[in-house]
C-alpha cells in the first residue's frame, strides 16, 4: 500500500481532531504472586539437577543424565521467566516507552529454545548408548527418578494458578508437569532394568522422553515466535475486534487496525475510526476502551478519530 502520513498528535494538518485513548489498566495479578514460586522452584530443581547428575554418573544411566540436562534447561528457563517478569514491572522511560515488558516475550522464546537444545543433547547421548550398551544400576535409577517425581510435581503445583494468564507461567507449569511424567517413565525403566537386565531400555526411554518433551515444547515455541513477530495474540479474534469497532455509534469506516502483544500478558491496539459527524468526545473514547478491555482483554488502546478516511485508498482495509 502507498505510504500514508498519519499524525498521532491531537490535530493534524487537515485540522481534524484526533482522539487518543490509552487504557493503562494492565494486569500484573497473574504473575505478581509467583515470585515465591519461582524462588522455591529454582532452588529445589537446582539441587535436584546436581543430585541427579551425580547419581546418573554413578549408576551409568543415560536416562538420568538426560533428565538432569532437561531439568537444568528448565532451571535456566525459570530464571529467564522470573527475570523477565521482574523487568516487566519496571517503569517506562524516555527510551523504553513501554518499559521492559517485551522481555517477557524474549524469555518465553529463550525458554522454548533451551528445551530444544536439551532435546538434541538427550537424543545424541541416547543414540550413542544404543550403539554401545553399558551396564545400568536399575535400583539407583528408580530411586533418584522417584525423588524427581516429588520435586517436579510439587514445583508444577506452584505454577498451577495463573498458568492461563501468562505464557511464561504456563511454560513453567508445562515444563515441571512434563518433568514429573518423565521421572515416572525413568522409574519404570529403572525397575524393568533391575528385574530383566535389559540395559537397552534406558536409552530407549530417554528417546521416548525426548519425543514427549518436543510435543510439549512445540506449542510454546510457536506461540512465543508469534509474539516476538508482533502477531495478534491467539486469544483474540481480530475480525471480531474490527466488527466491534465498526459497530460503534457514528463510525462509518475503520482502518489501520493493529493488535499486538506488549508483553506475555498485555495487548496493545491502535485503530483509525472515521466519524463523518465530527469528534464524538472523550466519553465515546472511554466507553470504547472499556469495551475493548472487557470483551477482548486489550488494556492499552490508542484510537485516532478522523472526519474522512478517503486518503487511505482502501478505507475498509483491516491492516496497514
Amino acid at each position: 500500500m502507498a505510504g500514508h502520513s498519519h499524525s498521532h498528535g491531537h490535530d493534524d494538518h487537515h485540522g481534524h481532531s484526533h482522539g487518543h485513548g490509552h487504557g493503562h489498566s494492565h494486569g500484573h495479578a497473574p504473575v505478581a504472586g509467583h515470585d515465591r514460586a519461582f524462588a522455591i522452584g529454582i532452588g529445589l530443581n537446582l539441587a535436584f539437577v546436581v543430585g541427579e547428575a551425580v547419581f546418573g554418573l554413578i549408576a551409568g544411566s543415560v536416562a538420568l543424565l538426560a533428565d538432569a540436562g532437561h531439568n537444568l534447561s528448565d532451571v535456566l528457563g525459570l530464571c529467564a521467566a522470573w527475570a523477565a517478569i521482574a523487568l516487566g514491572r519496571r517503569a517506562a522511560s524516555k527510551r523504553f516507552t513501554y518499559g521492559l515488558k517485551g522481555s517477557t516475550i524474549l524469555a518465553a522464546l529463550l525458554n522454548a529454545l533451551l528445551l530444544l537444545v536439551a532435546l538434541g543433547a538427550i537424543l545424541l547421548e541416547a543414540v550413542q548408548r544404543l550403539a554401545t550398551p553399558a551396564p545400568v544400576d536399575g535400583p539407583t535409577v528408580a530411586w533418584v527418578a522417584g525423588a524427581g517425581i516429588l520435586v517436579n510435581g510439587f514445583t508444577a503445583l506452584l505454577f498451577l494458578r495463573g498458568r492461563e494468564g501468562d505464557i511464561n507461567i504456563r511454560g513453567a507449569y508445562l515444563h515441571m508437569a512434563s518433568d514429573a511424567m518423565v521421572s515416572a517413565g525413568v522409574v519404570v525403566s529403572g525397575l524393568v532394568i533391575w528385574w530383566s537386565g535389559l540395559t537397552w531400555i534406558d536409552p530407549v526411554v530417554s528417546i521416548v522422553i525426548a519425543v514427549l518433551i518436543f510435543l510439549q515444547t512445540w506449542g510454546l515455541l510457536r506461540e512465543s515466535v508469534e509474539m516476538a513477530l508482533a502477531a495478534v495474540p491467539r486469544s483474540i479474534d481480530s475480525d471480531k475486534v474490527w466488527e466491534a469497532l465498526r459497530a460503534l455509534p457514528g463510525v462509518a469506516r475503520v482502518h489501520h487496525v493493529h493488535i499486538w502483544p506488549m508483553s506475555t500478558t498485555e495487548t496493545v491496539l491502535t485503530a483509525h475510526l472515521v466519524v463523518p459527524a465530527g469528534h464524538p468526545g472523550d466519553a465515546f473514547l472511554d466507553t470504547t476502551r472499556a469495551m475493548l478491555k472487557e470483551r477482548f482483554g486489550i488494556g492499552h488502546a490508542t484510537l485516532q478519530v478522523e472526519l474522512s478516511g478517503a486518503e487511505t485508498g482502501d478505507a475498509e482495509a483491516r491492516g496497514c
